[in-house]
């Protein structure tokens, strides 16, 4: 399954009331070279009922659940849809599986993520239609996770993380597994509106207790988590400003050891950024 180098990751190509518009703006988005389209978890739903409104739309980009959780959807009914899918579309459906949904933790039990995961994919593996092992990544932000993705997966999909974040999982993964590092942009060179409108979406998530706890990892302080997130964190996470800035970020994340980087366009304005989705359209770059 080849990704390219940038992908698009979209929650709107989820969340949008309009499915109409979606497969619109998923087939513009194919037309426009982009390797792949992720659409996050965000909390469960019909996620693979998503991905085939996008498989459906386009017919070169792969489709990616980035990523879904592990505590809200069965081994057994991603396995049986993953391989519907793959009958209908070819192979350009890519399981990304998080074990980091704190919500879904809250139904209780000892959390132990490794091995939660290991007994999944041993479940996916177990299936009547098995999903390939190049055919499903997990989101990995520490380096046990890191490893048993290069192990058991296709690779990685971090999120919120810096080049040197890629650089060091990298090291972890050995040469081979892909690395698709989440950059989320902001289309801005206003320093003053691009970190509000970087703010305005990440604060929620320095409010997770894994997410923070990653950031603190990479090198972050209290300091820098507060208020929405300092100057230093949103520069370092967020890349804003003209395509020259963003493409340097690109890059950065490039010469860390990513394979492909999952471009997320982030704007005040409602609706499906398809505007920033032109701008930074791989034709443009």
């Amino acid at each position: 399954m080849d990704l390219g180098t940038t992908g698009i990751w979209s929650p709107e190509l989820r969340l949008h009331p309009d499915p109409v518009e979606i497969h619109e703006a998923a087939a513009e988005l194919d037309q426009q070279g982009w390797g792949a389209l992720r659409i996050p978890g965000l909390g469960g739903g019909d996620i693979l009922g998503d991905a085939e409104r996008l498989l459906r739309a386009g017919e070169n980009a792969a489709i990616v659940t980035g990523v879904l959780s592990i505590w809200r959807h069965t081994p057994e009914d991603m396995a049986a849809g993953h391989a519907h899918l793959r009958r209908e579309y070819g192979h350009r459906l890519l399981l990304g599986l998080g074990v980091s949904d704190a919500a879904a933790r809250r139904a209780g039990g000892t959390y132990r993520p490794l091995a939660a995961l290991n007994t999944y994919l041993d479940a996916l593996d177990r299936h009547a239609e098995p999903v390939p092992a190049d055919e499903r990544l997990v989101a990995a932000m520490g380096p046990r996770l890191t490893e048993l993705a290069g192990r058991r997966s296709a690779g990685t999909h971090p999120f919120l993380v810096t080049p040197d974040f890629t650089a060091t999982a990298r090291g972890v993964l050995g040469p081979a597994p892909l690395l698709a590092p989440y950059q989320a942009v902001v289309v801005d060179s206003d320093p003053a509106r691009a970190r509000t409108t970087a703010r305005t979406f990440l604060a929620p998530f320095l409010g997770m207790g894994h997410h923070a706890n990653s950031l603190l990892r990479q090198g972050f302080t209290e300091d820098d988590l507060a208020h929405g997130g300092s100057d230093h964190l949103i520069d370092a996470v967020v890349a804003w400003g003209d395509l020259d800035a963003i493409d340097q970020r690109v890059q950065a994340h490039l010469d860390a050891g990513a394979t492909h980087v999952a471009l997320h366009a982030i704007s005040t304005e409602p609706g499906l950024p398809r505007t920033q989705w032109k701008v930074l359209a791989p034709p443009a770059r």
